[in-house]
């Protein structure tokens, strides 16, 4: 398994390679990279820092899960540190399953679990400024949910419901 966080470019070839398995009718390739323009703003680099050893740590846990919900043959994540300009890759995820069902599934939940979890902050810069954009979330926030009472749930109840 291929699990890495580090500096320097992601190998795309690299990462298909790690997940290639006789036994596998898929492989997915997942990359995240850098667009030129987020909410609105001008994007000139974005630049990653991660609790390093806790990353790679929650990282293998993750693969461990995908592969226990998903029959996968094998995972391959690797998430960049340091500077990464537009264009180029920040994170890849490939995995190999027998089917593409399992494979896109597996490899959608990953990312999203990794931009959840994992300690790796990213801060965008932009033309006139940069922030550090919390638990990696590169757009907007995220709707809010709300929650309607049951019409035989009492005044008190629905009150702390909100």
């Amino acid at each position: 398994m291929t699990i890495a966080v580090r500096p320097g470019p992601i190998d795309a070839g690299a990462l298909l390679a790690a997940v290639g398995d006789p036994r596998a009718g898929c492989s997915v390739l997942f990359l995240g990279t850098t667009r030129s323009t987020n909410v609105g703003r001008r994007v000139t680099r974005l630049e990653y820092e991660a609790y390093e050893r806790m990353a790679v740590q929650q990282m293998r846990a993750l693969a461990r899960e995908a592969k226990r919900r998903w029959p996968l043959r094998r995972v391959a994540m690797v998430h960049r540190l340091g500077v990464v300009p537009v264009g180029e890759a920040s994170v890849g995820i490939a995995v190999s399953a027998g089917h593409r069902a399992e494979g896109f599934a597996a490899a959608h939940w990953l990312i999203d679990r990794l931009k959840e979890i994992v300690p790796i902050w990213k801060k965008e810069h932009f033309r006139g400024g940069a922030v550090w954009i919390g638990a990696q979330q590169g757009g907007p926030p995220p709707r809010r949910r709300t929650r309607a009472a049951p019409a035989r749930v009492s005044a008190a109840r629905r009150k702390r419901l909100r």
